[in-house]
C-alpha cells in the first residue's frame, strides 16, 4: 500500500522544520547528511552543502561506504555545476509562491515535463498548470526539491507525476528495482503532500533502440513498477504508453522523438502523450 508520508517538527541549523521519516536511509533522516531537510529559502549552510558536487552527498559517502541502491530513494539536490541548478529550482519556487492555492494540474518531473511548451496549452486550454519540471532531474532531485519549497503553498486537483529516464545512466551500480522504488517514493511524498488530489504516474517513456542497455533498464523499471503502483492507492492512476511509442519490432516510431531518440516533438510525441493522457485528466478532475 502506498504510505503517506510522516512529518514531525524539529529544530534543524536553527529553523523549525517538518522533517519526512520514512525515507528509507535513515541517516538522511537524522539530518546526518543534508543539513537542511526541509523548508524554503536555504539557509547558508544548506546553500554550501548543495553545491558540492551530487557524488559527494550521496548516500553512504558520509560513513565512507557504497550504498548505490539508496541513491534514487533518498533526497538530493541536483548539480550543473556552480549554482545553475540552484538557480532553476529557485526560479520555479517564485512560480510557485505566485501560485499559491488552487491549481488544476501540478506537472512534476525532467526535462520530458518541462518541455510541454505549446502542446500542453493546446491540449488542456483553460487549465490553471504549475509545470516544474527540471531537465537531467532524477527520482531523488525531485524529492528534494519537493521538501524545499518546490510544491509550498499550492492546492492541486491532480497531479502528473513523469520521471526516472536520467536515473537510467546509473541503473549498472543502483540496480532496476531502486530505480522503481524512486519512482515510488516520489509518489509516496507526492501523496502525503497533496492526500486529496488524484495522481497520474506515467511510467518512463522509451528511449535509444532495442538492445541498448538504457532502452532495456527502462523495460525493466517499468515492469519492476508493476509490483509498486498503484499499490492499493485508490487515488494513485498509472498510464503507460510505451506500447503506442513503438513498433512492433521495438523501435521508435518515427516523428515521436527528437534527432536523441529520448525527447518528444511537439506535432508527434507530445501530442500522442496528450492524447492518452487528456481522458484521465478530464475524468479525474471531474471526479470532484
Amino acid at each position: 500500500m502506498i504510505r503517506r508520508v510522516s512529518f514531525v517538527s524539529i529544530l534543524l541549523a536553527g529553523v523549525a522544520v517538518a522533517c519526512a521519516l520514512d525515507y528509507p536511509y535513515t541517516p538522511y533522516n537524522e539530518g546526518k547528511m543534508d543539513p537542511q531537510l526541509t523548508g524554503w529559502p536555504l539557509t547558508e549552510e544548506e546553500k554550501a552543502y548543495v553545491l558540492l558536487a551530487e557524488h559527494d552527498r550521496r548516500p553512504g559517502r558520509e560513513a565512507n561506504q557504497h550504498l548505490p541502491a539508496m541513491w534514487p530513494v533518498t533526497p538530493s539536490a541536483g548539480n550543473w555545476g556552480g549554482t545553475s541548478w540552484l538557480d532553476t529550482h529557485a526560479k520555479l519556487v517564485e512560480t510557485v509562491q505566485a501560485s499559491q492555492g488552487p491549481i488544476d494540474v501540478l506537472l512534476v518531473g525532467d526535462s520530458i515535463t518541462m518541455q510541454w511548451g505549446a502542446a500542453w496549452g493546446n491540449h488542456f486550454p483553460g487549465l490553471k498548470t504549475v509545470n516544474i519540471g527540471i531537465g537531467g532531474d532524477k527520482t531523488q532531485n525531485v524529492l528534494w526539491r519537493l521538501d524545499h519549497g518546490g510544491v509550498e503553498g499550492l492546492r492541486p486537483r491532480l497531479v502528473v507525476l513523469l520521471i526516472g529516464n536520467n536515473n537510467m545512466f546509473f541503473t549498472p551500480e543502483t540496480g532496476i528495482e531502486a530505480a522503481a522504488k524512486g519512482i515510488e517514493t516520489c509518489v509516496k511524498n507526492l501523496r502525503g503532500k497533496f492526500p486529496d488530489a488524484p495522481l497520474v504516474a506515467v511510467k518512463i517513456l522509451p528511449a535509444h533502440a532495442p538492445g541498448n542497455r538504457f532502452y532495456e533498464d527502462i523495460k525493466r523499471t517499468n515492469a519492476a513498477l508493476d509490483a509498486l503502483l498503484p499499490g492499493g492507492d485508490p487515488k494513485v492512476h498509472v498510464l503507460d504508453i510505451w506500447g503506442e511509442m513503438v513498433n512492433a519490432d521495438g523501435t521508435l516510431k518515427a516523428g515521436l522523438f527528437t534527432p536523441d531518440n529520448i525527447h518528444l516533438t511537439q506535432e508527434g510525441g507530445y501530442a500522442l502523450y496528450a492524447i492518452r493522457l487528456k481522458p484521465m485528466v478530464e475524468h479525474l478532475l471531474n471526479k470532484e
